[in-house]
């Protein structure tokens, strides 16, 4: 993950899911694995308003800091949301649709990143 690029982008995706008690957030760092992203960020929504709100909330927190998603998928539905936002995509899931996909076992060999969740807010380290 660049410095220079990535690493702000977590941060403020991160602290967009949190503020929207987005459950079960986990990073995984892509590099080695894909082309396509730098890292992977997964977290669990308890009902589809609530993860149509932290897609909203995280898409907020990366405009602070200048960014835009290229896309939204699934926002509608709100079962499986994707957010692109180049090095860095987000997928926020229905508790039983992140089980049925299971991206952390699909994507095992992607080391995690470390990311200590405190009640409210979370640093990414």
């Amino acid at each position: 993950m660049s410095e220079n690029t990535s690493r702000p982008v977590l941060d403020a995706a991160v602290e967009g899911a949190t503020d929207l008690k987005a459950e079960d957030i986990v990073a995984l760092d892509m590099r080695a694995l894909t082309a396509f992203a730098d890292t992977f960020l997964i977290a669990t929504a308890t009902s589809d308003r609530r993860a149509r709100a932290i897609t909203d909330s995280i898409v907020k927190a990366v405009a602070g800091i200048g960014r835009k998603p290229a896309g939204v998928e699934g926002y509608q539905e709100g079962r499986w949301v994707l957010i692109d936002l180049d090095e860095l995509i987000v997928h926020v899931f229905l508790e039983d649709v992140r089980a049925e996909y299971d991206l952390e076992r699909l994507w095992s060999d992607a080391p995690l990143i470390d990311i200590a969740v405190d009640s409210n807010r979370a640093a990414v380290q």
